[in-house]
């Protein structure tokens, strides 16, 4: 009596999970292998940057001889000089997407990583710069977030008036705190 009871639940709960993922609109697509999803984080990675890992990049004090406070990327703001006189990151190159094609090779080595980016996560400003370069020969990622996430994380920008930093928004890091840790 008691094996078939334990059957009857066996099954009963193997359907609920059936069940289950096809209703729960997470599990409706089943998730990944991780031989897949290795594969496929390990390319976002190779095309993404996050602003804090630029900002931190950007900010390193040249202790590392082998760098002398040399990044070892380049950052391009790809948006309208309007966009660019409003503010943009420390140090980028204003470069807009439409003038990629005629003064990406006097601007830029094609020795140096590029990091683009646009005006935050509803603009694909910066994936469509990021393609123009790497269609030109140019190893490039793209900044998740471009310059609103930049600015909204409490980082240093600068506008046509000079520099400006705004307190970071506690929705996009942690108050108090070097990093988010992530």
């Amino acid at each position: 009596m008691k094996s078939s009871a334990v059957t009857r639940n066996t099954r009963n709960t193997r359907n609920t999970r059936n069940t289950l993922s096809t209703r729960n609109p997470v599990l409706r697509v089943a998730p990944a292998s991780p031989a897949a999803a290795v594969a496929h984080f390990s390319a976002s990675l190779a095309f993404h940057a996050d602003v804090s890992d630029v900002a931190a990049a950007l900010a390193a004090d040249g202790g590392d001889s082998d760098r002398d406070g040399d990044p070892g990327f380049v950052v391009v703001d790809s948006r309208s000089t309007e966009s660019w006189d409003q503010g943009h990151v420390p140090g980028a190159i204003h470069l807009p997407t439409a003038l990629i094609p005629e003064q990406a090779g006097q601007l830029l080595d094609r020795a140096v990583p590029v990091v683009t980016y646009c005006w935050g996560p509803g603009c694909n400003g910066a994936t469509r710069a990021a393609l123009a370069l790497a269609e030109l020969g140019y190893q490039v990622k793209e900044m998740l977030g471009g310059f609103e996430y930049w600015v909204r994380e409490g980082f240093e920008f600068e506008t046509w008036e000079g520099r400006e930093r705004r307190a970071a928004d506690p929705l996009t890091a942690p108050v108090g705190a070097a990093d988010c840790g992530c």
